[in-house]
């Protein structure tokens, strides 16, 4: 299927770059059934609960893909996935940090 070049012209999933079967089935688990459902959501909380779902940590390149599709859907650039790698370390670092502090206060 023809990647896409902006979010318009999607009317599948396989159709967002960086989404192949498997990412496009993870959505649908999720209730994401069309390309402009990604607009909005959250990619970091797309993995929680997909992860959560399934009952299995999936490997964190899930996520970097979650990030791209959902930049992509609300306008942004067609960029690779590994792109947003950085990105979500800083994120997540951040999060066990500020749930570290959260269990010191006890």
């Amino acid at each position: 299927m023809r990647k896409a070049t902006h979010i318009r012209e999607c009317e599948h999933l396989e159709q967002v770059p960086n989404v192949g079967a498997s990412i496009a089935g993870d959505l649908r688990g999720l209730g994401i059934l069309r390309p402009s459902q990604l607009s909005g959501r959250d990619p970091y909380q797309l993995y929680d609960e997909i992860c959560l779902r399934t009952g299995v940590r999936h490997d964190p390149c899930v996520l970097d893909t979650f990030i791209a599709a959902v930049r992509f859907a609300e306008g942004g650039p067609s960029t690779p996935w590994w792109h947003y790698t950085a990105e979500r370390k800083r994120v997540l670092a951040m999060r066990e940090v500020l749930v570290e502090a959260r269990g010191h206060r006890g």
